[in-house]
């Protein structure tokens, strides 16, 4: 298929899965692109909650990206956290991934306790609640578990920064004899703060542990409405990330499609220059927070890191 820049433009709004990706592909030829697209499970957390209709089955979770045109995934074990030591279910993942081309890329973990506890015992104990999901990602060849370094709030900047990097060393010790990552998201309080979370990853001293840097994480402190700025966090956490989520919340209803600044929040150009030039090439997770249609969401965001990687292919190749 041949396309200018200009129709390939005007013709976006139209674009759907597969066909919107092999475009793109078309207009690189056959180079590889400077990044790849992922699709993370939580964008459709209120269809795998079943709070809205279509209910979704985690099953279906690659069959469900495919028909975005998304080859690759990020699980959630929010959604099937009574599964991970279930090897047939497991296996079921595998296969349902294999059978539609998708590759598995991540879990993401919550819910299993605090890795920066103060009390040593309760994170140890933390750290073995992440050895089940660890091995469930092994067997579905994801490269990497993503985790919290949360810590108590109480506790001073330096005294928490010690904390999650014992417990985050301890895991590591564990993933890196599977061949696998542990790596850390901007995720509240300290760990939304880029030079706390960099910080621990030095300190934690290992090449299997590193950062997932997301977009929109960069909360300190909600109910004071203290933030982050996302550009600087973003920078301070790339030379440790092994995996980037795009986070996207909403987008400018007047201009979706024409704009690369089409989402309110975050400019995907600039934070995506910020990405390259750390010379990070993996993939980009989609991670669609939306308050309406999430899979309208992920479609929206899927095209404008689209157009973002059209119009930066010539600066990085």
């Amino acid at each position: 298929m041949k396309m200018n820049r200009r129709d390939f433009l005007g013709k976006s709004a139209i674009f759907a899965g597969a066909a919107s990706l092999s475009g793109c592909r078309s207009l690189m030829g056959s180079k590889e692109p400077i990044f790849k697209l992922s699709l993370a499970q939580w964008s459709l957390n209120r269809h795998f909650f079943k709070r809205v209709e279509p209910h979704m089955d985690p099953l279906d979770f690659a069959k469900i990206a495919r028909s975005h045109g998304i080859e690759a995934i990020e699980y959630v074990n929010q959604f099937f956290m009574d599964k991970a030591k279930d090897q047939t279910y497991v296996k079921e993942l595998k296969k349902r991934a294999a059978d539609h081309g998708v590759k598995s890329l991540l879990i993401m973990i919550d819910r299993e306790g605090r890795l920066g506890d103060p009390d040593k015992a309760k994170r140890i104990q933390t750290v073995e609640n992440h050895y089940k999901w660890a091995d469930a990602a092994k067997v579905l060849g994801c490269h990497s578990i993503r985790v919290n370094a949360a810590s108590d709030g109480s506790r001073s900047y330096d005294e928490q920064m010690k904390l999650a990097a014992d417990g985050l060393r301890r895991l590591t010790e564990y993933t890196a004899k599977l061949g696998m990552n542990t790596i850390v998201e901007n995720h509240g309080g300290l760990s939304s703060n880029g030079q706390w979370l960099s910080g621990v990853m030095k300190l934690v001293g290992n090449e299997r542990c590193g950062t997932l840097p997301d977009f929109g994480n960069f909360a300190i402190d909600r109910k004071k409405n203290q933030w982050y700025d996302r550009y600087k966090g973003v920078k301070e956490l790339m030379p440790f990330a092994k995996a980037v989520s795009a986070k996207s919340h909403d987008f400018d209803p007047q201009r979706p499609w024409i704009t690369f600044s089409g989402e309110r929040e975050t400019d995907y150009l600039k934070m995506m220059r910020i990405v390259l030039d750390a010379g990070y090439r993996g993939y980009v997770g989609i991670e669609s927070e939306g308050g309406g249609d999430q899979q309208r969401g992920i479609d929206l965001t899927r095209d404008l890191l689209l157009r973002v990687r059209e119009k930066l292919t010539s600066e990085y190749t």
